[in-house]
């Protein structure tokens, strides 16, 4: 997937000497090489391992759990039950919307008095092995009544369906009548007046689509190494996207304080929103408890699939009305998505995303997350946004071919712009819709040959909000002239260089200059999970400011040496200087080994709880092959466009582009948990979970377009996110050009797509 078309320049606002380079990253020789440690990679002295017994039944109350017979095995040292965990009764504290209570945090790593899903955690077994704690598991005996289970929001949502949580504690109040319901969200959404809207339209398009549970797909398993010293001190390796929220959630989890725990960040093998919850790091502290001995614990791939947390399948519905002229007159949607077995679902994510590529002045949707006997839902890129605007960018397709519009011209009339109002009620500030637009007009893709028989383009647009959140940065200033860089982000897609980028460009000094670390919670001051595409965005913004503290202190220090104020002298470009004595001159090498002998160490920090984030806009052409006998999809063409708002270094961009593409396509064409009646997942291996492979993928041409966000010091929009959007209106949007059918069911698999098409023809 090699990029050929150079990232556009689109009203960048300033050019950078270091920020919009491509330098080396700095953990890449160890990641090729192999010394990079992940968390599978720790081994402790006297480290047992641990494995997790799961339930069988997708829901059922759990009666009794009989250890007797595990404990006996002579390689078990330990066992562990939700009685082992902190009471959670009366716990309730919002996790900024990961999960709204400690009880549901609890239950989801080891199961109360209920499984709610198929591999939900029941008990843990600390052994000499890992074969002697699988050899464990089957001697616990555990009695469950078996209830009636559902695995589809329709069923969820159907009357006389189970409720899966008599007393559910929700995100936020909901509406009297969806109380006792497995409703756990309800997002409204009301601007103007929606029926004088569609009664002005000349044309009405409404499609609906269902679509099924999907996984983030990452490569490294979920994977947790703990030890519980004799002091009480607890002390965790694990591959997650947040060490700070490991610290939290495992401190809440075991009853210590916070300042008890220290999370270590190993290298992460991928998490795309996937890997920001505890899963097995309550379960390994515990045990180490109870054994005063290390325990390490990694899922096998089943576990993965079936215990971690998917994202949202559904049911959306997306009507839009236009007039001749082409005037978006009203839009409304409605919108089920699954939670899974605990409250969540992204619906507001999803809702306040869905039509933002657009200046509507009627609005209304209607969200709804819903609880079901599946994994509890997870983040993962731009979450649920993709399922909402497959119905957007289908339906304007729709109308634009009805009317006869053109499809550029069409969105251009309508595209959200500076002071668009969105549908959480919020202006937009400088945003890149347009510019987006006319990059996609100017890209040869666009004008190009059609594909030819059975062959299809489709166009597509999609949007994330992106967020902020807390960040610290530190930088030490070393006597050989080089910066020792402290990040509290984990570093899930080049985020060292990134910020290394960001700090060096005040000074002016080549990135090589600068090693930046990933820090655990006992040296870096907090910072949030790398998630929400927020982490160059927020810890590059303290970095930036770190960098100029330390340029502060550096100017300030020459000054003292020099016997002049501090206002006759500049730094730039790695040297400090007099403003007008020539003479006086030094580099940083020079000043660094001067420091400790001129007022000690330098060092500097800095920390941001910024707004400002900027939205970024995305947008894909596709050319599709189908085969009308068997339904086969085959991408033939693919072109990514973006809006970075300034590119920090343009490969990783590229790279984020081109992962988020990829990630779709498979959502849209192979990616799909299937159920059987017992509410098992059939397919929870890489065998049978298709995922799209290189004989699936063309070069993905990225085309970054650069609409500088105010909100920052160096127009940084968040990139991790928007990329994944695109990609199943698009297809679908090709698929219906080159078969002239509709699908509304996703994944568009070949089956789907055949059976579709023989629809079409019967019809006929």
């Amino acid at each position: 997937m090699t990029t050929k078309t150079k990232p556009q320049k689109t009203d960048s606002s300033k050019v950078f000497k270091i920020v919009g380079t491509r330098p080396l990253r700095h953990d890449g020789v160890d990641k090729v090489t192999g010394r990079a440690r992940y968390g599978a990679d720790i081994h402790l002295p006297g480290m047992l391992h641990a494995k997790v017994l799961r339930s069988p039944h997708a829901h059922a109350r759990i009666l009794s759990i009989d250890t007797s017979a595990a404990e006996k095995h002579p390689d078990v040292l330990a066992i562990a039950t939700s009685n082992d965990l902190a009471p959670t009764e009366g716990m309730f504290e919002t996790l900024a919307g990961l999960y709204e209570s400690h009880q549901y945090l609890s239950n989801n790593v080891l199961a109360g008095d209920k499984v709610l899903y198929k591999g939900q955690g029941i008990a843990a077994v600390a052994a000499k092995s890992a074969h002697a704690a699988e050899e464990a598991l089957r001697l616990i005996k555990v009695k469950y009544e078996v209830l009636p289970h559902v695995t589809t929001v329709e069923e969820a949502l159907a009357p006389g369906a189970p409720v899966l949580h008599e007393k559910m504690q929700t995100p936020s109040p909901l509406p009297k009548e969806m109380k006792g319901t497995n409703i756990c969200v309800y997002h409204k959404v009301r601007l103007g007046d929606v029926a004088k809207g569609f009664a002005e339209a000349d044309t009405v398009i409404e499609r609906e689509y269902r679509l099924k549970t999907v996984h983030q797909g990452y490569i490294e398993p979920q994977n947790a190494t703990a030890y519980w010293g004799p002091d009480d001190f607890l002390t965790i390796w694990s591959s997650n996207q947040g060490q700070f929220w490991v610290q939290h959630e495992t401190a809440k989890l075991v009853g210590l304080p916070t300042s008890r725990v220290k999370a270590i960040p190993m290298e992460i093998g991928g998490g795309f929103g996937g890997k920001i919850p505890c899963h097995l790091e309550p379960i390994a502290a515990i045990l180490s408890k109870k054994t005063g001995r290390p325990v390490k614990m990694t899922m096998g791939r089943d576990e993965v699939l079936q215990a971690t947390g998917p994202t949202c399948g559904g049911h959306v519905k997306v009507k839009i009305g236009a007039t001749k002229d082409g005037r978006i007159t009203a839009a409304q949607a409605y919108l089920a998505f699954d939670a899974g077995a605990y409250p969540g679902g992204y619906v507001d994510n999803a809702a306040n995303s869905m039509f933002a590529m657009y200046d509507i002045e009627n609005m209304w949707i209607d969200g709804y997350g819903v609880v079901n006997n599946k994994p509890k839902t997870g983040a993962y890129r731009a979450p649920a946004t993709p399922n909402a605007v497959l119905g957007v960018e289908t339906v304007i397709e729709e109308i634009c071919r009805e009317q006869n519009f053109d499809l550029l011209d069409f969105r251009l009339k309508n595209a959200a712009k500076e002071g668009t109002r969105k549908a959480d009620g919020t202006r937009n500030p400088r945003i890149g819709f347009i510019e987006t637009l006319e990059a996609v007009r100017k890209h040869p893709h666009y004008s190009a040959k059609h594909p030819g028989k059975n062959c299809g383009r489709g166009i597509a647009f999609g949007y994330s909000g992106n967020i902020s959140g807390p960040a610290s940065v530190s930088a030490m200033l070393v006597p050989d002239g080089t910066i020792n860089l402290v990040l509290g982000s984990v570093d899930i897609g080049g985020t060292r260089v990134g910020l290394a980028q960001q700090f060096a460009e005040p000074l002016g000094i080549p990135v090589s200059l600068i090693n930046p670390q990933v820090a655990d919670t006992s040296v870096s001051g907090f910072t949030d999970p790398s998630y929400g595409s927020s982490s160059a965005f927020k810890s590059g913004w303290a970095a930036h400011d770190a960098a100029q503290n330390m340029k502060q202190q550096l100017i300030a220090r020459a000054a003292r040496i020099w016997g002049v104020p501090e206002t006759q002298v500049s730094f730039e470009d790695g040297i400090v200087f007099h403003n007008t004595d020539s003479e006086l001159k030094m580099t940083l090498k020079e000043i660094a080994a001067q420091a400790n002998s001129t007022g000690g160490p330098i060092s500097a920090q800095a920390t941001k709880n910024a707004g400002g984030w900027g939205g970024s806009y995305a947008a894909n052409i596709v050319d599709v092959r189908v085969d009308p006998d068997t339904g086969k999809v085959d991408v033939l063409r693919y072109t990514a466009f973006q809006d970075a708002g300034k590119a920090i270094h343009p490969s990783y961009v590229e790279g984020q582009m081109q992962g988020g593409s990829v990630q779709g396509l498979g959502w849209a064409l192979f990616e799909e948990y299937a159920f059987d009646k017992k509410g098992s997942m059939m397919n929870p291996t890489l065998l049978d979970y298709r995922m799209p492979t290189p004989l699936d993928v063309p070069m993905i041409d990225a085309v970054i377009i650069e609409v500088a966000n105010p909100g920052h010091p160096y127009g940084v929009r968040g990139v991790g996110e928007a990329s994944i959007v695109p990609p199943l209106p698009a297809i679908s949007n090709a698929i219906y050009d080159a078969t002239g059918v509709r699908i509304t069911d996703i994944p568009m698999s070949p089956a789907t797509v055949q059976k579709a098409i023989q629809a079409a023809k019967a019809k006929k």
